[in-house]
């Protein structure tokens, strides 16, 4: 009974309009209060599920990631791509999909990366004869990189979900090579489909501006490189890298481009309080609501259910995935990350896979429900920056999606694609 008043109060709260962090936090206050447990113990639980060292770098990476918004990045990376692939069929494709790579690794965000990115780039494309549709599925799609590709602070929840016995590191790097290839499909993919609409590559600008682009891009590239780096090489800690990358940030942003000004500075700093906050708030309930779940034995109860299914390794990790792509499309991300990571990551390692591993799937599937309706909030802002509605960029969106869950299969059933790369830096 515990458990159906936890999930009850939970999706009442969902469906009510409530924020996913009250939602959470009140739902597990609410079953404290059945069981008769003391609710100094539930807010003893959230106090502590915030108090991990690890999350000080969650604020950092947010923050630099907001500065390299505002701060003129993006155009630069831009310029660079336009300047390496722009020549092919459906060139401005290709130019928004390598933009997605290089700015996600720096931003760390899916939904910036489609703020920034298609800001820039959808009216570009619409202006040379694209369709909205492809510019703006090309640009939700490929913003997936940002939560797989290092620096992503949504790793740091994923570790601190876990318990604290994972690697942020070993996360960092274990999400380059799959991050690549997430990218390598939807080019491929963007290359097909701008061939079958017939769109004309751009005409190649030279090695000059090539050279000037890389060069002019380059101070900003090295804030990922800072913050990547500075973990691997084991002369900085995560939030040590977090906080040496905010800095550089700020200097070349307002230094060396010249694009910082005082107000943009001020916007950066709001909305990185905003949404720290929001993530501490959500990272404080949830681990309410995960002491419950262990309370209740739900990972025991999940293992129960889907072996009574099917006892074959490979057919729960299908399951996974499709639950995981199911809550993707109707909860967000962060929520997700912090309630499903203690729920399924003991089936996980049940059917025999790493929990590295499994890190890397859970961020791929729920970067997938930020591209599908009807909560996707990277599908919300790449068709109000389009101007389409929704259900007309989600009939063509299809390629893509099969992309992203190609490559997903390939990380779930292939673990060399994501341990292969942690495994050398062991």
């Amino acid at each position: 009974m515990g458990l159906a008043i936890l999930f009850g109060l939970f999706f009442l709260g969902l469906i009510s309009g409530a924020p996913v962090a009250f939602a959470v936090g009140l739902a597990a206050v609410g079953t404290f209060i059945y069981e008769g447990l003391p609710l100094f113990v539930a807010f003893q639980r959230i106090l502590s599920g915030i108090s991990v060292f690890s999350l000080l770098a969650i604020p950092f990476f947010i923050f630099a990631g907001e500065l390299m918004l505002q701060g003129g990045i993006s155009n630069r990376l831009v310029r660079l791509a336009s300047a390496m692939v722009g020549r092919m069929r459906g060139g401005l494709g290709l130019v928004n999909v390598s933009s997605s790579m290089l700015f996600g690794g720096i931003s760390g965000s899916a939904v910036a990366d489609t703020s920034a990115l298609g800001s820039l780039l959808v009216p570009v494309m619409k202006e040379k004869g694209y369709d909205a549709d492809y510019a703006v599925n090309v640009t939700v799609t490929s913003s997936v990189a940002g939560v797989v590709i290092p620096p992503s602070h949504n790793m740091i929840l994923y570790a601190v979900a876990a318990g604290g016995g994972i690697s942020v590191t070993q996360l960092f790097i274990a999400g380059i090579v799959p991050g690549i290839l997430m990218c390598l499909a939807l080019a491929i993919v963007a290359y097909i489909v701008a061939v079958h609409r017939g769109y004309k590559g751009e005409a190649f600008p030279g090695w000059q501006v090539l050279l000037i682009s890389f060069f002019a891009a380059l101070p900003g590239l090295f804030t990922a490189v800072i913050i990547v780096g500075g973990v691997l090489s084991g002369v900085l800690t995560v939030t040590e890298s977090g906080a040496f990358g905010a800095i550089y940030a700020i200097v070349v942003t307002a230094l060396v481009y010249r694009e910082l000004r005082w107000e943009s500075f001020k916007a950066a700093v709001a909305q990185s309080v905003k949404t720290t906050a929001l993530v501490m708030i959500l990272v404080g309930c949830a681990a309410a609501f995960s002491y419950l779940l262990a309370l209740y034995n739900v990972p025991e109860l999940l293992i129960g259910v889907l072996t009574a299914i099917s006892d074959n390794p490979l057919v729960i990790l299908l399951m996974l995935n499709l639950l995981l792509l199911g809550l993707g499309m109707i909860m967000d991300m962060a929520a997700l990350i912090l309630i499903c990571t203690p729920i399924f990551l003991p089936v996980a390692v049940q059917a025999g896979m790493d929990p590295i591993q499994f890190g890397i799937m859970l961020m791929m599937n729920l970067g997938l429900g930020l591209c599908t309706p009807p909560v996707g909030g990277c599908l919300f802002v790449g068709c109000v920056i389009g101007q389409i509605k929704i259900e007309h960029a989600v009939r063509t969106i299809w390629p893509f999606y099969l992309a992203l869950f190609l490559a997903l299969m390939l990380v779930t059933y292939v673990p060399a694609v994501s341990l292969t790369l942690p495994g050398l830096f062991e």
